[in-house]
C-alpha cells in the first residue's frame, strides 16, 4: 500500500558530506512523523533524526549540529543532510515514515529498505 525509497547514500571521507532522500507513494492521506534510524552489525536500530508534520525536530546527541532533517510535505519527502561524517557515522540508514492510509483511521509505521553509508576514516 505504501512504498518508502531512499536515496543518497555512498561512500565518503570523513568530514565529507552526504544527503539522503525518501519519497513515499502509494495511498497516502497524510504523514504524520518521518525520520531516520540507523543500524550496524550487532547493534540495535536507533532514532538519528526525526520530523514531525509541523516541523518539530529531535536529533540523536551524537548528530546534533552536524545533521538536520527537513521534509517536503507536498511530495511526501524527507532528508537528512549530513555534514561533517564521522567513521562513527558508517552505517544502513533507514527511512521511517508513519502513515495514515486511505480508508484507515489510525497511523501505521512503514519503513524503507535502507542505504548504506560508509564513512572512511
Amino acid at each position: 500500500q505504501v512504498v518508502l525509497v531512499e536515496s543518497g547514500g555512498g561512500l565518503v571521507q570523513a568530514g565529507g558530506s552526504l544527503r539522503l532522500s525518501c519519497a513515499a507513494s502509494g495511498s497516502i492521506r497524510t504523514i504524520n512523523h518521518m525520520g531516520w534510524y540507523r543500524q550496524t552489525r550487532g547493534k540495535q536500530r536507533e532514532l538519528v533524526a526525526d520530523i514531525a508534520s509541523g516541523g518539530v525536530t529531535k536529533y540523536l546527541d551524537s548528530v546534533k549540529g552536524r545533521f538536520t532533517i527537513s521534509r517536503d510535505n507536498a511530495k511526501n519527502a524527507v532528508h537528512l543532510q549530513m555534514n561533517s561524517l564521522k567513521f562513527e557515522d558508517t552505517a544502513v540508514y533507514y527511512c521511517n515514515a508513519d502513515v495514515r492510509v486511505d480508508g484507515f483511521d489510525y497511523d501505521m509505521p512503514y519503513w524503507g529498505k535502507g542505504t548504506l553509508v560508509s564513512v572512511s576514516s
